[in-house]
Parts: structure tokens; sequence; C-alpha cells
């Protein structure tokens, strides 16, 4: 691809609409989510090029397509992948970024020669990309895709779906645009599709979840359903989540549900639950991530991938983000920290993902946690509503009879079932169906 200095200036009060003409589409990386996301805007019949710099993924979809299973797949669509860019191609008027944190800044400026000076670049990534992004390519052509599915691929130009959902588009000042509206409804076919007006909280709620699901799948080296099966990862899920969303609050960021349902505000420990032996709230949070792990029980950790391609790990951009934004604001975050260093232990080959490391992590850090830090949330951006009923309803306890059609049985806590941590236990006759894959 070509490289260029500095993104071309919108002139003052200049229209960012775009043209009257199909829009073209220019997908960088073809990764687990670029692979699909390509593979469907071709299905679709899109104007669209997708670009990727490794040969092996290039010369697969040259040779057979794209290769999709999973989540209501398109099977093999019929594509071609380019390796680069020539200095006659047409601008393209919307760039989606689908390359890992750690490259997406190079992406941007090579691609940026490439962007109609009224297109815009979308940030496919996790973590906190757009700002990054928008000293490249200029605030007013950059917006942000979080996206709410999960993907892998398995093999050059083969991929898996491994959840369903869709995506939540933003710009970075929360003002309306067209071309928001046009690319919503160029993605539908992917997945449903909104635009929110505070895309900050949207990407706050998100980077919570992906701090402690990636981090932690790619410590313990394995899928979300099984990891999730086990109480101390979901303690340890609890409170990455909740160092995450302290900082988010310190900033002033109001945070947005996740799909609609998932309340990070909720779900994070209130300094009561950091050092009670059980509580119903706890119960209710230990209940909501097991559903969480039922509902993307195939979804395994990008980082994970990334450590066994020889690739640097995103932890900077997920967990490092936490670190550095509690650090300037005097907030404290143990355990995103020592997760960070964890992962980058087992990315320089210092130690190998299991879970005995993560239990070893868990034993480790348990002198970290339980200091009250409480931080309380920016007010709501309306007018409070009535207090709605509570997120999740805990399940009865479990007998052998009560387990669901993915074969897990919903947890039980007792006055003798949580350890000092106030985590629920799993029943002991279940240890076995607690290590089984779903």
């Amino acid at each position: 691809m070509s490289f260029i200095d500095s993104p071309a200036e919108l002139a003052p009060g200049a229209s960012v609409a775009p043209a009257s003409s199909a829009p073209r589409l220019l997908v960088v990386g073809c990764g687990g989510i670029g692979g699909i996301v390509a593979a469907y805007l071709f299905e679709q019949g899109h104007d669209v090029t997708a670009f990727t710099t490794n040969p092996l993924i290039a010369d697969a979809i040259n040779a057979v397509g794209f290769r999709v299973r999973g989540e209501a797949s398109p099977g093999t669509v019929g594509g071609r992948a380019v390796r680069e860019l020539g200095p006659d191609t047409r601008p393209f008027d919307y760039i989606l970024l689908a390359t890992q944190p750690p490259q997406v800044e190079e992406a941007a400026r090579n691609a940026v020669a490439h962007l109609a000076p009224t297109g815009a670049m979308i940030c496919l990534q996790n973590g906190l990309c757009e700002e990054r992004i928008a000293r490249i390519v200029g605030p007013e052509r950059t917006f942000g895709g979080i996206v709410a599915w999960g993907a892998s691929m398995v093999e050059p130009g083969v991929y898996d779906r491994t959840s369903s959902g869709g995506f939540v588009l933003g710009r970075l000042d929360g003002a309306s645009d067209p071309r928001l509206d046009e690319l919503a409804r160029i993605l539908e076919a992917i997945g449903p599709t909104t635009v929110t007006d505070n895309l900050a909280g949207a990407r706050w709620s998100k980077l919570a979840i992906n701090c402690s699901i990636s981090s932690l799948g790619t410590v313990g080296g394995d899928r979300l359903g099984v990891l999730l099966r086990h109480r101390f990862v979901r303690r340890l899920a609890l409170e990455i989540m909740t160092e995450t969303v302290q900082v988010s609050r310190a900033i002033g960021v109001r945070l947005e549900k996740v799909a609609g349902t998932l309340d990070l505000d909720w779900i994070a420990l209130t300094d009561a639950e950091r050092s009670a032996v059980g509580s119903p709230g706890l119960f209710a949070k230990h209940a909501l991530l097991l559903a969480v792990g039922a509902r993307f029980r195939r979804m395994r950790s990008s980082m994970l991938a990334a450590i066994e391609r020889g690739r640097p790990p995103a932890v900077d951009f997920l967990n490092g983000e936490v670190i550095e934004r509690g650090a300037a604001l005097g907030i404290a975050t143990p355990i995103n920290a020592a997760i960070r260093e964890e992962v980058l232990a087992i990315a320089a080959g210092k130690r190998k993902p299991s879970l005995t490391q993560l239990r070893a992590f868990f034993d480790r850090t348990r002198e970290l946690v339980g200091a009250p830090s409480s931080i309380r949330p920016p007010p709501p951006a309306t007018p409070a509503e009535p207090p709605a009923a509570p997120p999740y309803e805990p399940p009865a306890v479990a007998t052998s009879a009560q387990a669901d059609a993915s074969g897990e049985p919903p947890a039980t806590a007792t006055s003798t079932q949580a350890d000092a941590s106030g985590e629920p236990s799993m029943p002991a006759a279940n240890v076995q169906s607690d290590l089984r894959d779903a």
C-alpha cells in the first residue's frame, strides 16, 4: 500500500454525505473478524476489496474463496484478496480496519492515501483504538465499530463464526452522521447493527469484558465456556471488570449495556461484595457469568491466537489502557496489572497457558484485592426511570434433573458452598461436568 504523511483536511462546512453511487469498501486484514466481514460483503454484492499482507491467506482465498462456517454462515463465498493497492486505485468510502490492535496504526497510515476525502475509517478492534486513528485521519473521518460476535480463522481462508451478534457504530463526539446510517445498513447483513451517540460508554463496557475474557482465556488456554465453569475464573473476571468500571467512572464515562442486556455498572463488585463470604448479589453475578459462558462457550481468546502465531498480544491495548488511565487518575488496578504481566510472560515463552497456571495466578493475587474503592457512576443522560427488575434472577439450587440443554447445571451457593472470596461453588457431584466442554 502507498504511504502518506498526513490526511487531507475536510474544509469547514464541507458535506460528509457519501456519493450517490454505491460506496466502495476496503477491508484491511483477513483474520477471523476481517475474513468474515469481507465474505458477507462479497456475498451481498458490494463493491468490496479485501486486503491482507499474509501471502498464505491471500493465496487460499484467491484459490477457493472465503470458507465460512458456524453461526448462520454463508458457506463458501467467491471473492479475492489483494496484497497491495496501486496508486491508481480509486478511493474508498469506507475502510474497515480489521487487524489486531498492535497493527492498527500502521494499517491506518498505509491506507489513508486511499480514503476518499468524505470517507471514514472504522475501527473494528477491541480496546480504545479510535483515539489513535483519529490522530492519523482526523476525528471527522474516524468511526468506532464495536463487534458483538466472535470469530476465528481455523486455517488460511477458513473462518469459524463462534457466536452470533452484530455491531454498534458511532463517532467519538457522539454526533449523528449520515455515513453511520449508510454503513449500518451495509453491515446489517452480518448482524443487527445500531448507531450510538455514546461510543465511549459502549467502548468502555466492551473493554471491561475484553480485559477479562481475552486475558483469562490467554492464561487459561481454553475456550470461554470451559473456563467460566470454574468459580475462581469467574471471580477473577469480576475483579478485572470491576477495576475497569472504576476507571471509566473516574473519567466520567456513562457506560452502556452490552447487547442491550449486560449492565457493567451492575456487574461490578461493590465494596461489600469484595469482602463478603457469599451474598445474593454475588450469587446473581456468578450466575450471569455462567450464562455468558454458555452462550459464548466456543469463543477463544484472540490474544492467545496471536501468541500462537508468533505475534505480540494486544494486552497493552486492553488491560494496559486500564492500568495507564487508572494510574493517571490515582485509581488502583492491581489485578489488571498482574494479568498483563502474566500474558506477557506467556508471550515470552516463560510460562505455558493452562487451567493450572490460571489457578496459580488466582492464588498469588489474593493479597492484591479487597480494598474498598467505590466510585459512583455518572448520572444517566435522561431523567431516571423507576427502578427496573434485577438484571438476572438467580436460579434455584440445582439437582441432577435441573441441567439445561448444554449439560451445564446451574451453580448453587449456600452457607457451606462459598469460599473466602465470596464465590458460589459448583456442587461436588458436578466436578466432572465442570471440566467438560459443551
